[in-house]
């Protein structure tokens, strides 16, 4: 029988990829515990904050980030339109500029997914 992938396994794996990101931190630095993650996340990185979070709380459980808040702060999506030179706000991939009705849009923010802060001891 194939196995297929939940839909929520994409956040499960960036969780567990933000933890590997925490644990060579705390050897780079020499922190013990971490109290708080502050991530950025962009409208278009395709992830799903509860999922997130959920997936956070059972990774970090027996770790030095077992606790810890988790804190989402949401980038929203801007793209660059080509034929009116306009910095404006998208909600999607293949958005139409709302100035002037293009598709040639080229994505300059809302794709990112980074640490951003950590409150450590």
């Amino acid at each position: 029988m194939p196995l297929t992938a939940c839909p929520e396994m994409h956040e499960l794996s960036l969780c567990e990829g933000v933890l590997q990101i925490l644990e060579e931190q705390s050897g780079i630095q020499g922190f013990l515990r971490v109290s708080r993650v502050c991530l950025e996340i962009g409208a278009l990185a395709g992830v799903e904050p509860e999922a997130l979070r959920f997936h956070f709380d059972a990774v970090t459980r027996g770790t030095l980030a077992e606790g810890a808040i988790l804190e989402i702060v949401a980038v929203p999506a801007q793209a660059w339109c080509l034929p009116c030179g306009e910095k404006v706000s998208i909600r999607q991939y293949f958005d139409a500029c709302p100035q002037c009705g293009s598709h040639q849009l080229q994505v300059i923010g809302g794709e990112e997914l980074r640490v951003q802060q950590l409150e450590v001891e």
